[in-house]
């Protein structure tokens, strides 16, 4: 087993904080974009901040979950839904869904990379860890999706999603491998998986869907 390269705690905070945030702003677009309440906006935003860091800290039995740990990104999205909701209004700001498809794009990255780092944290093997960032970076948008009756993105958007993550976790793994240092591991995997989601938006990839 590899030593784990570790991102320090300051870099580690600034990346789950960057990825909350970015998670939460595609929440509350969406919302708005559905024409829900004030309250409807918040709740939609923290599960698409914090749905699938959640998830991750159950399957990897890790109490307290980040969120808990870290109250002030509880604060931190309540306030970005305040000044969104407000910003929005005076602006007659109109929230399309391509709009929403740019901060969903750098929080899949940031949330892939942080699930695969937990994982290794604690000796899970490879392939678990990259599955890790998978539903870290994946499953708040399936609950933001849900909420707002709609099917998921990873599943109705034929343009590759999912598959960007699970190439950004194995970029993390293979560069965790060879003892490079965190935060390159961090950026490698940041850039595969935002980078193969803006090609597939940019040049239209689509995967093969299911034909009767």
């Amino acid at each position: 087993m590899y030593a784990i390269q570790s991102w320090g705690d300051t870099l580690r905070l600034l990346v789950e904080l960057s990825a909350t945030a970015a998670f939460a702003l595609s929440g509350l677009m969406e919302a708005a974009r559905k024409r829900l309440d004030a309250v409807g906006v918040c709740v939609v935003a923290f599960l698409a901040a914090f749905g699938g860091g959640t998830l991750r800290d159950l399957l990897l039995d890790q109490r307290p979950f980040f969120w808990v740990q870290h109250t002030e990104m509880l604060w931190g999205v309540l306030a970005l839904c305040v000044m969104a909701m407000a910003f929005m209004r005076q602006r007659h700001f109109e929230v399309t869904e391509k709009a929403i498809l740019w901060p969903d794009a750098l929080g899949l990255g940031l949330f892939t990379a942080t699930g695969v780092h937990h994982a290794l944290q604690v000796n899970m093997p490879p392939m678990v860890a990259v599955l890790m960032g998978l539903i870290t970076g994946v499953f708040g948008g399936v609950l933001r999706d849900m909420v707002c009756n709609e099917i998921p993105t990873t599943f109705k958007d034929h343009r590759p999603y999912a598959v960007c993550a699970f190439a950004g976790g194995w970029t993390y793994v293979g560069l965790w491998s060879t003892d490079a240092p965190g935060w390159v591991a961090l950026l490698g995997c940041l850039l595969v998986t935002v980078g193969l989601r803006a090609l597939a938006l940019w040049r239209n990839w689509q995967l093969p869907a299911w034909r009767a």
